[in-house]
């Protein structure tokens, strides 16, 4: 590909722009590393040394998902959505609508309720070994085991929406052949 059709594809009016495509890509490899870390810890002794490494890297992709929201949300609102060659169907774009709003708001409970969990029992908030998050939850275990609750079940949600979420791109690329995943490429 020669640089002027580069740049052109870049500027297409038909594609998200470059800094959501970088958010999008990055908060989809920090969600998918905390949701497999976190199962796996599931399935580890509480109280061990790796369940505890691992759970450290956990928190701190999860509050990497938190940072990365918050640039998300306020760039979204900013550049809007692209033009689409081809209009899906109104129900395509509504069953679309609304598993992004259920996304952003999972993307917001997760790394929250995590954070709530650890902070009010008092336990790290740590960011890749570098530094701690500061604990603004007071000491209190029944706030930390509702909000382990809801960490849970949301964990599920999330399972359950992302794998919607890429059954439907596989299929918007491999069934339909339509332009849905060309424009966050």
């Amino acid at each position: 590909m020669t640089s002027a059709v580069i740049a052109t594809k870049a500027q297409s009016p038909y594609r998200y722009r470059g800094p959501q495509r970088l958010i999008h890509w990055a908060m989809a490899f920090v969600i998918i590393c905390a949701l497999g870390l976190g199962l796996y810890c599931s399935y580890l002794v509480p109280g061990t040394p790796q369940r505890q490494f691992l759970l450290e890297i956990h928190k701190s992709f999860g509050m990497t998902a938190l940072a990365l929201i918050v640039l998300r949300i306020p760039v979204r609102a900013s550049y809007g959505e692209p033009s689409w060659r081809t209009q899906p169907s109104w129900s395509v774009k509504a069953g679309a609508h609304a598993a992004h709003m259920v996304l952003y708001g999972l993307m917001i409970l997760m790394p929250v309720t995590g954070y709530m969990t650890s902070g009010a029992a008092g336990r790290s908030l740590p960011w890749f070994g570098l530094f701690q998050w500061p604990n603004l939850m007071p000491a209190d275990r029944d706030l930390s085991r509702l909000a382990a609750t809801i960490h849970e079940y949301g964990a599920y949600a999330f399972f359950a929406v992302l794998g919607l979420h890429i059954a439907a791109v596989a299929w918007h690329r491999l069934v339909k052949k339509d332009e849905v995943l060309s424009r966050m490429l």
